[in-house]
């Protein structure tokens, strides 16, 4: 098709909220209000005063019970984004050689990092095709486990377990998976995101739960004679935190978002009920998707599928970009595929802002859509 025919939605189609989007994702209207109602108290003010320090002191404190974090873990938070992190850690967490597990585009950037360092040897990568997942290996060469929780450009969950229980850190990219996916911290030496999507804030903020082992080899490596920039000097990072603020400059808004969201959750029942809540929305639409003529999950075993961002074949005659442009028509937004991959499907978030009853309406009203185009 050349241009997308116009169809109309019946009012009882269309979802409370239209964003179905996979980052940034859906904020909660209520925490939007309440940012407004703070007024002139937060925003505009100094990042290294008191009520800014007190935001950053709210969400290590959240994070922290939200995981009910051992002894000796900390919330670090930094300016960047999640991608700044892959540089930090180049710096500040891989002593020489990383493994990656790669099955995605993100999975695939942080490899890349490492791979262009000149300060480090080339990383061990090992990737399977998009749609799967690869099982990290025990290796005696390398000394850090690079491994993404939830690969957000395909919609494939990854269980994060420790490969081996050496001095390797285990570095766990969890963007699209913190605040809606259970793990337990044992598993992993830094968990880090940007908290964009489950957690309902802005990007431009990285956020990391570290373990004591974490936190020693980044003091190790700080000892060293290894050149690193100020801004991601994870040291300083560390630093920082302590004080509970940033080094460079933070959004407020964004620190103020995410101090929300961490104590609505908690509010709410903690992880396991924004689990709970991200796989009933989810299972919604792969049931759908299972039963649908025209429509199948994108990722094979089910053993494999992501709980936050769900991918959705469509058969080759029906275009994913037609119904994802007559979707936005009906303020139906962000239901593309990503935008790399190339490939005929529908990409829903299902995050705990996105309750079920929206996606309900989401996949009755793609049936509609698809009726109709049909009759074309």
């Amino acid at each position: 098709m050349d241009s997308s025919p116009e169809i109309t939605l019946p009012d009882d189609l269309i979802p409370a909220d239209g964003r179905f989007g996979s980052g940034p994702s859906r904020v909660r209207t209520e925490a939007l209000v309440a940012l407004g109602v703070s007024g002139t108290s937060l925003m505009g003010t100094s990042h290294r005063q008191a009520p800014v320090k007190q935001l950053v002191h709210r969400i290590r404190v959240g994070l922290s019970r939200l995981y009910d974090l051992p002894h000796g873990y900390e919330v670090i938070v930094g300016v960047g984004g999640a991608s700044a992190f892959w540089d930090a850690a180049s710096f500040g967490l891989i002593r020489r050689r990383s493994q990656h597990a790669v099955f995605g585009v993100f999975s695939s950037k942080f490899a890349d990092v490492t791979r262009t360092a000149p300060h480090l040897e080339d990383p061990e990568v090992l990737e399977v095709p998009v749609g799967h997942r690869p099982t990290p290996v025990q290796s005696n060469d390398v000394d850090v486990y690079a491994l993404t929780h939830n690969e957000t450009s395909t919609g494939v969950a990854m269980p994060i377990v420790r490969p081996a229980h050496d001095e390797a850190l285990v570095l766990v990219d969890a963007t699209s998976a913190a605040g809606a996916m259970e793990v337990e911290p044992p598993a992993f030496d830094a968990y880090y995101f940007s908290p964009q999507k489950a957690f309902g804030s802005e990007g431009g903020l990285w956020v990391a739960i570290v373990s004591p082992r974490a936190i020693a080899r980044i003091d190790e490596i700080a000892a060293s004679d290894r050149w690193c920039p100020a801004f991601l000097d994870l040291r300083l990072a560390v630093e920082n935190s302590r004080k509970d603020q940033t080094y460079n400059t933070p959004a407020v808004a964004t620190l103020f978002l995410l101090a929300t969201q961490i104590e609505w959750m908690l509010e709410m029942g903690g992880l396991s009920w924004a689990a709970q809540r991200a796989r009933a929305t989810s299972g919604h639409i792969y049931g759908w998707a299972d039963a649908s003529p025209y429509a199948s999950p994108f990722v094979p075993d089910p053993a494999d599928r992501s709980t936050t961002v769900v991918t959705i074949n469509l058969m080759e005659h029906i275009s994913a970009d037609v119904i994802s442009e007559i979707l936005r028509s009906n303020g139906i937004v962000d239901t593309g595929s990503y935008r790399t991959l190339g490939l005929n499907q529908l990409r829903f978030a299902t995050f705990p802002n996105v309750p079920t009853a929206d996606a309900e309406r989401l996949t009755a009203a793609v049936d509609y859509i698809v009726e109709r185009l049909g009759d074309r």
